[in-house]
């Protein structure tokens, strides 16, 4: 929620009787804060709208005195009851955000809705916000969608951002992606770097436009360059796999660098896989395990996988059966079938876990899309009684159970005590 200040509106309320202001408006364009505040002081006093609306924004950006939330609420005020509709925002604002008085979005609408009698259209903006998240009234897209459009149509790139995901989400609104291009496109004119990303991916979908992979590519790197993390991910991939732009694994580890660091879990992983695999950097399983662990840590199946491979194989880190476990279960628990697959081993070879070849089995017969599972789930079969192969059929109908899989083996074994 941005607070803002429009000079040329407020030199257009001058009168005769108040031509002081335009002494404050000049200091205050020069960052003359002091003298700024002390015109404006003067003026808001004898009741000047203009002036009240700019001696609060400077109690509210601490310019030319302390930094005084309570202050910039008082002459926000003042000068919102006289009828200033960039007041009437900012106060709207306050209120949205609790600075300078109790949080309250009723209050909010209140004023936001003020000010968008007056065709603001930041007030216009935020009042769809409000409506889109149900604070202060009740949750309604096509109010929220109704007032992004008007502030959309007033030029406000953030409000043409949201009516492209209403359009694409069919959020309050018809879905139609062709409307959904041309308002991210508009956003995406005035540098909105998720606009940019969103009419990437609708280039590379061939969503609401024809598909253009050079489109696609030149509207990530415009996001990717103002730092979007999705997009530097996206960049990356079509480097990695010759997509839109020829095969360059060294502008893949760049990309994906960018985001990793970001803290993007894919690119992170990515990354991870690159280092592994020698692409486009140096062979180096520590940077490799590094950039598993980070993804991993975030939640990445794949990524978890592939740290239980590397402590299994001690690549990167020293062999630690143990470990190797505990990152398998975490990715078989998410159902990646590999992770399944080798926990179904370590099982039954008793590596970092008891042997238990009813265990093994049935985590084997989760993973039977693994063609290593399958055939290891006949070497299990052929090593167990009908009695335990009934014992591992009802487990593995308990593992299957969503979020249960670690939960279920380790009821299976205490009770097996």
């Amino acid at each position: 929620m941005k607070k803002i200040i429009h000079a040329a509106l407020l030199a257009s309320c001058i009168t005769s009787s108040h031509a002081g202001i335009n002494e404050g408006i000049a200091a205050y364009n020069a960052k003359n804060y002091t003298i700024a505040f002390k015109e404006f002081s003067t003026l808001a006093e004898q009741g000047n709208a203009s002036a009240q609306q700019y001696l609060g924004y400077m109690y509210d950006l601490g310019q030319g005195a302390p930094q005084d939330y309570a202050q910039a609420v008082n002459w926000y005020r003042k000068a919102a009851e006289q009828g200033d509709a960039i007041a009437q925002f900012n106060l709207g604002v306050m209120y949205d955000i609790g600075e300078g008085v109790t949080q309250d979005y009723a209050q909010a609408v209140i004023w936001y809705r003020k000010a968008t009698e007056q065709g603001n259209a930041d007030a216009q903006f935020n009042l769809g916000v409000m409506y889109g998240k149900g604070r202060g009234v009740p949750q309604d897209y096509a109010q929220a969608g109704g007032w992004y459009r008007k502030a959309a149509e007033q030029g406000v790139a953030d409000a043409q951002f949201n009516l492209a995901v209403m359009y694409a989400k069919g959020q309050g609104i018809a879905q139609d992606e062709a409307q959904a291009v041309s308002w991210y496109l508009k956003a995406a004119e005035q540098g909105v770097a998720d606009a940019q990303y969103n009419l990437g991916a609708m280039h590379a979908k061939g969503q609401g436009v024809a598909q253009d992979e050079a489109q696609a590519v030149s509207w990530y790197r415009k996001a990717a360059e103002q730092g979007n993390a999705s997009a530097q991910f996206n960049i990356g991939q079509l480097y990695d796999i010759g997509q839109g732009a020829p095969q360059d694994y060294a502008q893949a580890v760049n990309w994906y660098r960018k985001a990793a660091e970001q803290g993007d879990a894919t690119a992170q992983y990515s990354l991870g896989v690159m280092y592994y695999s020698g692409r486009g950097a140096t062979l180096d399983y520590t940077q490799a395990l590094t950039w598993f662990r980070k993804a991993a840590e975030q939640g990445n199946a794949i990524a978890q996988f592939n740290l239980g491979v590397m402590y299994d194989n001690g690549q990167g880190v020293t062999q630690d059966n143990a470990q190797a476990v505990s990152w398998y279960r975490k990715a078989a628990e998410q159902g990646d079938p590999d992770a399944l697959s080798n926990l179904g081993t370590m099982y039954a070879d008793g590596q970092g876990v008891p042997q238990d070849w009813v265990v093994a089995y049935a985590l084997f017969h989760l993973a039977t899309v693994d063609k290593i599972a399958a055939n290891n789930k006949d070497v299990a079969l052929s090593k167990m009684s009908p009695a335990q192969v009934k014992a591992s059929q009802r487990l593995s109908s308990e593992m299957a159970k969503p979020n249960n899989l670690n939960r279920a083996i380790a009821v299976y074994l205490k009770n097996k005590q």
